[in-house]
């Protein structure tokens, strides 16, 4: 038997380089959309939340419960809530940008804290207009938001242990994954999306929305969560076969986040913002 038949077909340092640069497109699909989110917050909620005309909320007509009139603590905290949501969209991006990481430590360190800080007080906040003022269209979803909350205390505790402890390395997958679960709203709409749009396609060949939501309601943080958890485990100990195929996944998985932030932006944000 001749040894080129025993030599892989593609190297260990070939295949973590194909699994990086699939962690990186997908980065930079994520950079985009979270831009776009960004964008949409700043200019539709932002200064009318800091102005008080909390009823201008209502030209968002897909808005579950935003301005109730004479729900002055309601009002109150969805107004908070959205302007936490801004911290943590930008606040997060920042914190996964590896040449901040490495040349301003400082700052990483102090965006790190807001992140961290605003993901949890957003949190509570959520909880509250969730449980006290029953934003959630259904049992299931109110449960979904409580376990997606839990996992960000967690997590960001976690994150934040790590960073005292000058463990980089667990700190750096603890602050991912609350990233992830922090985004549990934008990933719900990219989702959310990407299905519709598919449905528009496939028609009664898939599930109802109704009983795709009902699943996304969970899957929206958890399915992330487990891509996350299966890239890492691949970059950790993954041979070049197992690096591969994550790569081909994480690939797979940004076409349809990136399918989901484009028809979110066209779909849901642009019309919005036109109304302005």
């Amino acid at each position: 038997m001749s040894t080129a038949a025993l030599t892989p077909a593609v190297s260990p340092r070939s295949a973590a380089a194909v699994l990086q640069g699939a962690g990186r497109l997908w980065f930079a699909a994520a950079v985009i959309g979270q831009a776009l989110f960004l964008t949409y917050i700043l200019v539709f909620y932002v200064p009318s939340t800091l102005s008080g005309d909390f009823a201008a909320w209502a030209k968002n007509t897909m808005l579950i419960t935003g301005y109730v009139a004479g729900d002055t603590a309601g009002n109150l905290a969805f107004g908070a809530h959205v302007l936490m949501a801004a911290v943590v969209t930008f606040g997060g991006t920042l914190q996964l940008v590896p040449q901040i990481r490495a040349r301003a430590p400082g700052v990483h360190r102090w965006v790190g804290r807001a992140f961290m800080t605003t993901a949890i007080a957003a949190s509570v906040v959520g909880l509250w207009m969730t449980w006290g003022r029953g934003t959630a269209e259904t049992l299931s979803s109110a449960i979904a938001i409580t376990i997606d909350a839990v996992l960000i205390f967690v997590f960001a505790a976690l994150a934040w242990r790590m960073a005292v402890k000058r463990n980089v390395a667990s700190h750096r997958r603890w602050a991912m994954r609350a990233f992830i679960v922090a985004n549990g709203v934008w990933f719900m709409r990219l989702g959310f999306v990407a299905y519709g749009m598919a449905r528009s396609v496939a028609g009664d060949v898939l599930p109802s929305m109704g009983a795709f939501f009902q699943v996304w309601n969970f899957g929206a943080y958890l399915l992330p969560l487990a891509i996350l958890e299966l890239y890492l485990l691949a970059q950790a100990r993954g041979g070049p076969s197992a690096r591969l195929a994550m790569a081909g996944g994480l690939t797979v998985a940004t076409l349809v986040m990136s399918v989901g932030i484009a028809g979110s932006w066209f779909g849901l944000f642009a019309p919005v913002l036109a109304k302005l």
